[in-house]
């Protein structure tokens, strides 16, 4: 064989071998981009079709160009009740916890920035610090300034952080189920990948809502073991908790969480009001020996009740107790101002 035929023959073949490849990696490209697309228009449908599903139940305040949406039932001494990451008001109320409260309590439901109906604004960095200064100003507009604070699990920051900056608003604490302490936890690496700048964009409104309905099994046996999901949840608007705008506002917290522990971490000894801190012993979601066991010790006037056989989601599985966490303080509360 002619060794100069065969090296041209293999020239000759190079180029048309390189177009087919090319072509090939520009049809998966198109094929890749279609998709995404296709994913972006149904979750932007289920998104629109969620928020028709579950319309605004309460009303709206405007605080620093934010529209917070909120509730409110009863009479008497207030009682606010704060949410957690990726929850909303829905969570509070099909619990039973809220209508617990109204008996006795005006009770005021806040879905915070970026959940429910309320807004989040990106221009903004929400803290817990930053959360607290809104929800101080709403509740001044709805003539609230003494109140008893419940917070679950990330609104637990969010109830803390208002006892220390407005002391004299909060007259009350309960927490609930809370992260109070930096420690370190590899997984909020990847819950707070969908707040990324551009990335993050493209996941909330393609893969993670497809991903969140396909782990929301998982995800519901981790925050409510080692109890099972009560029927009652069964009223929480899942579809709501899934809207891209929610992903990121949820994994946003997630990013928040172990840097604003650790801006809090040294300042709740300054905690002078009544405290009470429950929480789950078979917490699977926070380590309570780490996190609600030391709060205690750093608070000298609080109270703790660690539960026996309860997870994360004390206020759906254990409601009565929480009810009763929320009379010790208002009894301790006016206990306390009477004896000044």
């Amino acid at each position: 064989m002619n060794p100069s035929r065969s090296i041209k023959r293999i020239r000759r073949t190079l180029p048309t071998e390189r177009r087919h490849a090319g072509a090939s990696v520009v049809t998966a490209s198109a094929v890749a981009v279609a998709a995404l697309v296709a994913t972006a228009l149904l979750n932007r449908y289920l998104e629109k079709k969620a928020e028709r599903d579950n319309p605004p139940s309460g009303r709206f305040l405007e605080v620093n160009g934010v529209r917070l949406h909120y509730v409110e039932r009863g009479a008497g001494d207030p009682v606010i009740l704060l949410h957690g990451n990726g929850s909303m008001i829905q969570d509070f109320e099909c619990s039973g916890l809220v209508d617990l409260v109204a008996k006795d309590h005006r009770v005021i439901v806040f879905d915070r920035p970026g959940f429910g109906h309320s807004d989040r604004p990106r221009s903004v960095v929400w803290t817990p610090d930053v959360q607290a200064e809104l929800i101080e100003r709403a509740l001044a507009q709805i003539g609230v300034s003494n109140a008893i604070v419940l917070g679950h699990s990330w609104g637990a920051s969010v109830a803390a952080a208002m006892a220390l900056k407005y002391p004299a608003l909060v007259r009350g604490l309960v927490l609930a189920s809370g992260y109070y302490y930096p420690t370190v936890k590899p997984e909020v690496v990847a819950m707070a990948a969908p707040a990324l700048p551009f990335v993050g964009d493209i996941l909330r409104y393609t893969l993670s809502p497809l991903l969140s309905r396909l782990t929301w099994p998982l995800m519901m046996s981790k925050i409510f073991g080692p109890r099972s999901v009560p029927q009652k949840f069964g009223a929480f608007p899942k579809e709501m908790a899934l809207r891209p705008s929610q992903i990121r506002a949820s994994a946003a917290e997630a990013a928040l969480m172990i840097p604003d522990a650790f801006m809090l971490r040294n300042r709740y000894a300054d905690l002078k009001m009544p405290v009470v801190i429950i929480a789950g012993e078979m917490d699977k979601l926070i380590d309570i020996d780490t996190q609600s066991v030391r709060l205690h010790a750093d608070v000298s006037q609080s109270s703790f009740h660690r539960l026996a056989e309860q997870g994360h989601m004390i206020h759906q599985t254990a409601t009565d107790q929480v009810m009763s966490a929320i009379s010790e303080v208002s009894g301790a509360s006016t206990a306390l101002a009477a004896a000044e």
